[in-house]
């Protein structure tokens, strides 16, 4: 087994590296003070990642993405992990799930995303229906050959700057013997359709700048056209596209460790106490030894479960592994560093209260850390018959 990068990979590393120090680093702090990303500045840091070739980097070359293998794209992941999530939002990973686009809606939907002319956003969570997914109460009726939607989306990030969205929505219900389950069928809406309306979202303590929105739905009519995939196959688009999000969450989060990591290693190695470099209490040493083995941990985890993806390997329950030892492992290590910051830590003086703060949610969305847990135990139990 070679755990080696090729000279391919090291490029990739190191080209996404000094772009997110150089064009997103010098805005975080000002970003995080407003919440607000300049639309100017948005469109430029597109722009620069277009020149660069790293646009849409996560779809295959036949519809003009750079082809990367899994293991290419979630180093990519890894190096934006590092930088403000409201600022590398604009590097332009477009969600997987427009591959299900039909010849028609290529040209509408995947095609201008791919070359960075339109913006996506996924739209599945509602108040009630976060884990439970088919707890869904946004429906779609028929109607001719309308659909008639109604109900409402939150907690949708990225929809301040979406030009069209992928919503799932209840489109029915089957009987069954462990009680009613509900049809789900994707949708592509558009920003500006009669009856759809994007809002403001909830102030988050996480990813200043990285809003939420709430989509409402009221008599909204959509076309047929506007189908993803198949009517009523929603969880079969969700299964087939979105598993590869959570290996997105883990990756992340092992790149921003390892940036919180040199912060502490760097703090531990200068700052003096009783004489002498912190570093130097084993109190302090201990802790870093604890933390880049968990980071190391969690960047193999990670680069493992993306491996097997490549190779065509089952990779659900190491995708689930991956992403909640890495977001947890985040956790601990932002919250080390902190702690061995000690007061300064808590002060806006340096980024560590942000990493502290923006860590919390990775263990909530894209699956919970108890969701997680279910799909890695289920994995194992259910061929025992348990």
């Amino acid at each position: 087994m070679d755990f080696g990068l090729t000279e391919e990979q090291e490029m990739i590393v190191s080209t996404v590296r000094s772009f997110v120090e150089k064009e997103i680093y010098p805005h975080e702090a000002e970003v995080e003070r407003t919440g607000q990303v300049p639309h100017e500045l948005g469109e430029a840091i597109k722009q620069k990642v277009i020149d660069l070739g790293f646009y849409a980097c996560n779809f295959p070359e036949e519809v003009g993405g750079a082809g990367l293998s899994h293991v290419d794209f979630t180093l990519v992941e890894r190096e934006l992990g590092r930088g403000s999530m409201a600022l590398t939002h604009f590097f332009g990973r477009p969600q997987n799930i427009l591959m299900a686009c039909n010849d028609d809606q290529k040209e509408r939907y995947l095609l201008p995303a791919v070359r960075g002319e339109r913006m996506d956003a996924l739209a599945m969570t509602e108040p009630d229906a976060g884990s439970d997914v088919r707890g869904m109460k946004c429906t779609a009726v028929r109607d001719g050959s309308d659909w008639v939607v109604n109900g409402s989306k939150h907690f949708i990030s990225g929809a301040e700057h979406a030009d069209f969205f992928i919503v799932f929505i209840a489109t029915g219900v089957d009987e069954t013997p462990k009680g009613p389950k509900k049809r789900i069928t994707t949708f592509l809406v558009d920003r500006g359709t009669p009856g759809f309306e994007v809002r403001d979202g909830y102030n988050s303590v996480s990813h200043k700048g990285y809003k939420n929105c709430i989509l409402y739905f009221d008599n909204c009519r959509l076309p047929d056209a506007q189908v993803l995939g198949e009517v009523d196959g929603g969880f079969a688009v969700m299964n087939e596209w979105l598993y590869a999000t959570r290996l997105t969450v883990a990756a992340f989060s092992v790149g921003r460790a390892r940036r919180c990591f040199d912060y502490a290693l760097n703090y531990a190695a200068e700052r003096k106490q009783f004489g002498q470099q912190i570093g130097k209490f084993q109190g302090v040493s201990f802790q870093i030894a604890d933390m880049i083995t968990e980071i190391d941990a969690a960047d193999w985890l990670t680069l493992a479960a993306a491996w097997r993806l490549d190779k065509g390997l089952p990779a659900n329950r190491e995708i689930a592994s991956a992403k909640v030892y890495a977001s947890e492992a985040l956790a601990r290590v932002t919250d080390t560093t902190l702690q061995i910051f000690g007061g300064m830590g808590l002060m806006d003086d340096f980024p560590i209260e942000r990493f502290w703060r923006d860590a919390r949610v990775e263990r909530i969305w894209d699956g919970t850390s108890e969701i997680q847990r279910h799909i890695i135990s289920r994995d194992l139990l259910r061929p025992l018959g348990a």
